[in-house]
């Protein structure tokens, strides 16, 4: 009987279970709603319920389950999954690998969920199985993972791949929620782009953006697409600055694959052009030959994934 390892994907609204096989294959995917009253304290019982359910409901042995991966926000001692804090969540100084261990019965391992993306894409995703790879998700804010010869990269205290944090200007730029100022974030997440795009548009009221109450980015990346000239500085501005940390990180890492996700990413092409220009701008030509950009290919399921590939590394 072939072993399933359990993928968890721990977010502020919902958490993403699943049973994935040795080879990557995911046998059955589901949903929780995240409680997060009393700190977050009564997730891991939750979790440890769907796991249990879940096994019940496929009429399988709960001894088919190997071991899980979990993957979650925050700031976490990599060594023994302890969540210093995690503000969507709740949690603050939760043990959260001998909670969820003690619950299960299994063996647990604890990482970033960007990290988990990260993996899950090396594996079974756009990463094509690199054992060097820069991933990037470009939702509400900006995350980042560092594959290095098929091992996440994590850092003294586990703050490798905070792509998002790297200062994009120096002197004057929007305030980021991390407390610092002119953060990349601020600029290549969805948020930041429906910023500058509102910016542009109360200096040039011609453009088709002008007619919107709220600008999101999806709307930017399509009224590019129809040549739209706020719309193209923006994304330009945009594909600037994401161009430039790009190549950085990629002229100190150099990755086979630099993969994009999250929901801005879905402009596809749109973002990947003018984002290869400005990459090919600044980064080394060899470090640039060795670079391929793919678009995430695993949706939703990447953290489970990833979380199954690190449960399978123990």
């Amino acid at each position: 009987m072939d072993k399933w390892y359990v993928g968890v994907d721990i977010g502020g609204t919902t958490i993403k279970l699943g049973f994935v096989t040795g080879a990557g294959e995911v046998v059955t995917k589901w949903e929780i709603p995240t409680d997060t009253n009393n700190g977050g304290r009564n997730i891991t019982v939750h979790i440890g319920q769907a796991i249990k359910s879940k096994c019940s409901e496929l009429n399988e042995s709960y001894d088919r389950l190997q071991a899980i991966g979990v993957g979650a926000p925050g700031f976490i001692e990599m060594k023994t999954g302890f969540i210093y804090q995690a503000v969507n969540i709740g949690w603050k100084d939760f043990a959260l690998r001998e909670e969820l261990e003690m619950e299960t019965g299994l063996s647990v391992t604890v990482d970033n969920d960007a990290n988990m993306a990260a993996l899950g894409e090396m594996w079974k995703g756009a990463g094509d199985g690199a054992a060097d790879l820069l991933c990037v998700t470009l939702g509400t804010g900006v995350g980042g993972g560092l594959v290095t010869n098929g091992q996440i990269l994590h850092g003294v205290n586990g703050m490798a791949g905070e792509i998002g944090h790297l200062t994009s200007i120096p002197e004057g730029g929007a305030p980021c929620n991390c407390g610092k100022t002119g953060c990349l974030e601020t600029i290549a997440s969805a948020t930041g782009i429906a910023r500058l795009a509102k910016e542009a548009i109360d200096t040039n009221p011609q453009s088709r953006l002008a007619n919107k109450d709220a600008v999101t980015s999806k709307e930017v990346f399509e009224a590019a697409a129809e040549g739209d000239v706020v719309a193209l500085s923006v994304v330009d501005e945009v594909c600037f600055h994401l161009g430039l940390a790009l190549a950085n990180i990629a002229n100190t890492v150099n990755p086979a694959k630099i993969v994009i996700g999250g929901g801005v990413s879905k402009a596809g092409d749109h973002l990947l052009n003018p984002l290869a220009r400005e990459f090919n701008r600044f980064a080394l030509e060899r470090v640039a030959s060795g670079a391929e950009f793919k678009i995430a290919s695993l949706g939703n399921d990447a953290g489970i994934i990833g979380g199954a590939w690190l449960a399978k590394q123990g």
